[in-house]
């Protein structure tokens, strides 16, 4: 939306909102609200949304009744116009992956040609079908998108259509008259077919702007009094005669019943020779004009004596056209300059843009000669024409995760920058970089500069896997500064450098597989030393800087509901011998990630995950240490717990990475529980007892230690990802304390060489205090009790949720919500270490109060081998997994074992409204309670055909999706651990890929076959 209030009117919600919800809240104080928590427009105003998910409003205006001619001209029209249904696949140039509906009409009924919007075909990878108004439907594919003008076509099969005579709607640009009574025949958000009328107002309006996205220029177009809605991108203007005199583009956003429609003389040029099987020629002297009255072209310097000559020639004229960008490095540079006012082209007067595009389309590769008047003089250049389409990128290659094409007319002429470099379409991956997803202009990789794709490809084709290799690169609206950054190549995870190719014959894009990865480079052993804090007065203290490693881990995959794809902190190396190291899981949460140890600033190594904690919010990773030169120290841990009102010592790292010092007090130490996040289930600490201490660094540090001034470690300061805020949709971190004896017994079998086993309560607690204990009939004598075994916390521990009960369902053994658990094993319960007990046994022998009663139980504990994720399928652009442990603690009941995680945008599973959340029970009526009959019925279904999903929203709520499968640019694929707990990827008929050892996965956020980015509820 630009600062005038236009808006393009595209695309409206890809999901019937009829149909089923994607996950069942409470209700919302703005149920309409947009997904970045707006609230909703006026009630005199209605929702459109450009792209699914962002929502503009316009003023809805209620057609007139019409007369008995328009309503015969209205019956003939509405057969030949169409519902578009359609992905864009993945970012490109300026689109984003979306999935939406608009409107098209025929043009061709023999050979099958369907008149839409440029931004609805898009510049990218289109994947889509089309509904006629009789409810048959058909595939469409892209043949056709203009590089500057808002119009694409696409192709249908004719012969696909059974039950109803094709006919197409005449193009009659010439009929487009002030004056003229016309009706908007089109797709009313996708429900229904609305008609809206208007009356045509002008026919020299400048095209509208549209802000950052993709905006038509170097046309004029038609301004009329009729109000169209989301989902009308692409609707016919026709007149009482049932001709298509415009096109319908977009609109107002500020009240103002204005739409603006494209005149249909370039489109019929270009329908006419797509129809002779003949290429569209476009030219461009990479120069935008405007539209201005004749007063400002006076202003401009416009002689009295053209003018006269102008009007005199084209007496209906207002104004002429005035150079308002002129692309450095183009054909007009130095030449040409804004402020220019058009007289001549090739000696011909000329007003219109119609008119200027024919003269370039018609001498691409030539020259033309303009005559323009700057500052009252006469100024006549000769410009050599270029090639319009060469400009406009019509292929994209794939590494590492991220996504380039060359930099495209459209991005140049928005910031007035020459057209070349590479153009960063999806930051993903290696490529992720920092600030915005998008914009980035590549300049150099590994020391190499790369102007353009072919030398970009060049260059990572050379590179090997996990490189670190310096890159340079700018963004596109400030081209003062560079931007230098040390990437991680991912070679191993994204290892295919794809390249993908318009072919407007087909109306796909085809893929080519380039360069094979080449090996990692075997690692070697580096020397370092750690930097000195000689300011701080507590030397032991200070000293425990070099059992601190910093940890960054990238994901190429987003599982278990985890909001990021990479994640940075600092990990405390428990055994330097061994090269273990303890690091929090708000920063490792899963084993599925590549992991880049820095040591001493200066040294960086490999890790990979040797043990996750099912509770307590911590990993151990394992890196090797005859990698390491450096004094890297083993961190002496305390024995015995820190207590409330102790002095200590806070060492902690900064937002900056800066190591941070200070005496401090323990403040409180508690039982706390971190907040679920409702939307989307992930990874919590449950059952803790958390420190925390008497100084705000303690709030910007997330990770840390508290030591003694001997150097012993009394607790370990993690951060512990918590809920995502419904008022700025930001996820909240809690930066607490955990003692260090709880970790000791886990520890010494890591250290032992042993991978931990354990076993846990399926239950979630919370404390009750002495007065609540005796309402729920908790006797005195154990209230006695309580006070004599923790003098410092009078408290016992209640059963607040349990996990969702297995499939056997839970026997009278098990616990109860709202249980009082008195003893374990004959052992009195009163802090959350005494639960610890529970780790190596198989059952425990409990003594609860229920309902005011005593009870003995003998209650099963839990393995939690099966608790991690280990296998992961990509279907239809949704990742599907087993039910991670965070929807186990949530939900009551699983309905299956194929759980969708993250869906992205431009898919099918978004298309059709697959939901993250949803549990997924059947396949064409054929049930699949796991992911491996799951897999099998897919696989029956063929190549861009429908099939039925049976599936359950999280709360319950059953519903029935059809989708339809789009293998090309959506490939099924599996990622998992083999036997030997090494991760894989494979292709379905594929033997899988090794992708293990020291680190496992790279890239962040990108998979190389996936399209679009990766969306999550929460």
């Amino acid at each position: 939306m630009a600062g005038n209030g236009e808006v393009r009117k595209r695309k409206s919600s890809p999901v019937n909102v009829m149909g089923p919800p994607s996950k069942m809240y409470k209700q919302d104080p703005y149920p309409n609200a947009t997904e970045n928590g707006q609230p909703p427009p006026a009630e005199d105003q209605y929702v459109m949304e450009l792209d699914g998910d962002d929502q503009i409003s316009l003023p809805l205006v209620a057609a007139t009744a019409d007369t008995a001619e328009w309503q015969a001209t209205i019956e003939r029209v509405v057969r030949n116009v169409v519902s578009i249904h359609f992905c864009q696949t993945c970012s490109f140039d300026t689109d984003p992956a979306i999935s939406s509906e608009a409107t098209g009409f025929v043009v061709d009924a023999e050979k099958g040609y369907i008149l839409t919007n440029r931004h609805v075909v898009g510049a990218g990878p289109f994947w889509g079908y089309c509904i006629f108004d009789n409810h048959e439907e058909c595939d469409v594919y892209a043949v056709y998108r203009d590089p500057v003008h808002d119009f694409g076509i696409l192709r249908f099969d004719p012969k696909a259509i059974k039950y109803m005579p094709l006919t197409a709607l005449t193009l009659r640009p010439d009929l487009a008259k002030v004056g003229a009574e016309i009706r908007v025949v089109g797709n009313d958000a996708g429900e229904k077919l609305s008609i809206l009328s208007g009356v045509i107002s002008r026919l020299d309006r400048n095209a509208p702007e549209y802000g950052e996205g993709y905006s038509d220029f170097n046309t004029n177009y038609i301004q009329a009094a009729a109000a169209a809605s989301g989902g009308s991108s692409g609707s016919p203007v026709v007149n009482l005669d049932g001709h298509a005199v415009a096109l319908q583009a977009g609109g107002r956003a500020d009240g103002a019943a204005t739409d603006y429609f494209l005149p249909l003389d370039r489109p019929l040029r270009a329908l006419e020779c797509i129809r002779r099987g003949e290429a569209v020629p476009r030219g461009t002297i990479q120069t935008q004009w405007v539209i201005k009255p004749f007063d400002e072209c006076r202003r401009l310097g416009l002689s009295s004596d053209w003018e006269a000559a102008i009007r005199k020639g084209f007496p209906k004229e207002t104004g002429m056209l005035v150079a308002e960008i002129v692309l450095p490095e183009g054909p007009a540079d130095k030449q040409l300059e804004e402020g220019d006012v058009l007289v001549k082209v090739n000696g011909e007067l000329l007003t219109q843009f119609v008119r200027l595009d024919s003269l370039l389309d018609s001498n691409v590769d030539a020259k033309v000669s303009l005559l323009v008047q700057r500052g009252g003089k006469d100024v006549e250049v000769e410009l050599q024409v270029g090639d319009l389409h060469a400009i406009t990128p019509d292929r994209f290659v794939t590494v590492a995760g991220g996504s380039f094409h060359d930099l495209s007319y459209q991005q140049a002429r928005l910031y007035a920058i020459p057209v070349r470099g590479v153009y960063v379409c999806e930051a993903a991956g290696s490529f992720k970089f920092e600030s915005t997803d998008s914009g980035w202009l590549i300049e150099s990789v590994d020391q190499k500069k790369t102007p353009n794709l072919d030398s970009f490809i060049e260059v990572m084709s050379k590179i090997p896997d996990r490189a670190r290799v310096v890159v340079t690169y700018k963004h596109v609206r400030d081209l003062h500064t560079l931007t230098t950054s040390i990437i991680y190549i991912d070679r191993h995870w994204s290892n295919k450098m794809r390249l993908a190719v318009r072919n407007d014959v087909t109306g796909i894009w085809d893929f080519t597989d380039l360069a094979e990865p080449l090996p990692a480079p075997p690692a070697v052993r580096c020397k370092a030393d750690f930097a000195r804090l000689d300011t701080v007065g507590h030397p032991a203290a200070a000293d425990v800087i070099r059992s601190f490693i910093r940890v960054s881990c990238t994901m190429p995959l987003k599982l278990d509901g985890f909001p990021r794809a990479r994640k940075v902190g600092f990990g405390l190396v428990i055994d330097a011998e061994k090269g273990l190291v303890l690091i929090s899981r708000g920063i490792v949460p899963f084993d599925l990630c590549d992991l880049s140890l820095t040591i001493a600033e200066s040294i960086i190594v490999e890790a990979k995950v040797v043990f996750l904690h099912p509770l307590a919010n911590y990993a151990v990773i394992q890196y090797d240490p005859s990698l390491v030169d450096a004094p890297v120290k083993s961190a002496k841990l305390a024995t015995e717990p820190v207590k409330q009102g102790a002095s200590t010592i806070f060492f902690g790292w900064n937002q900056n990475f800066r190591a941070v010092v200070v005496p401090t007090t323990v403040t409180d130490i508690t039982t706390v529980a971190i907040p679920s996040n409702v939307s989307a289930p992930r990874y919590r600490a449950i059952n803790l007892d958390a420190i925390t201490v008497d100084t705000g660094l303690s709030g910007q540090c997330g990770s840390g230690v508290l030591v003694r001034e001997d150097g012993t470690i009394e607790a370990l300061w993690l951060n512990y990802l918590g809920e995502r805020s419904p008022h700025n949709q930001k996820d909240v971190e809690y930066h607490l304390g955990l003692a260090t004896p709880t970790l000791l017994p886990v520890l010494s079998e890591l250290q032992a060489g042993k991978t931990p086993s354990l076993r846990i309560l399926n239950v979630e607690t919370n404390t009750v205090q002495m007065s609540q204990c005796r309402i729920m009939g908790v006797s005195e004598h154990w209230i006695t009790k309580v006070a004599e075994a923790n003098p410092s916390r009078h408290q016992l521990f209640m059963v607040r949720k349990i996990d969702c009960a297995p499939p056997s369902g839970y026997d009278a053994q098990s616990l109860h919500e709202g249980d009082i658990i008195l003893t374990l094993n004959d052992k009195l319960i009163t802090r959350v270490s005494e639960l610890d007990i529970m780790y190596d046994v198989e059952f425990l022998d409990a003594l609860i109060v229920r309902r005011g009663q005593e009870l003995r139980l003998r209650v099963p504990t839990i393995p939690t081998s099966d608790l991690n994720t280990s296998r992961a399928v990509i279907f239809c652009g949704a990742v599907l997994h087993a039910p991670h442990h965070a929807v186990r603690q949530q939900i009551s009941k699983l309905h299956s074992e194929v759980y969708v995680s993250v869906r992205t945008r431009g898919s099918p599973a978004y298309q059709y409204g697959l939901a993250p959340t949803n549990f997924i029970t059947a396949v064409n009526d054929v049930p699949t309670p796991t992911l491996t009959e799951f897999v099998r019925e897919v696989r029956k279904v063929d190549d861009n055909t429908y099939f039925r999903l049976r599936v359950v929203t999280f709360d319950n709520v059953p519903w029935v999706a059809t989708m339809k499968k789009c293998e090309h640019y959506f490939p099924t694929l599996e990622f998992f651990k083999d036997d030997s707990g090494v991760w894989r990827k494979r292709a379905f008929g594929d033997e899988g890929v090794g992708l293990g050892g020291m680190g496992g996965v790279g890239g962040g956020g990108g998979v190389d076959e996936m399209g679009g980015v990766e969306e999550m509820n929460g």
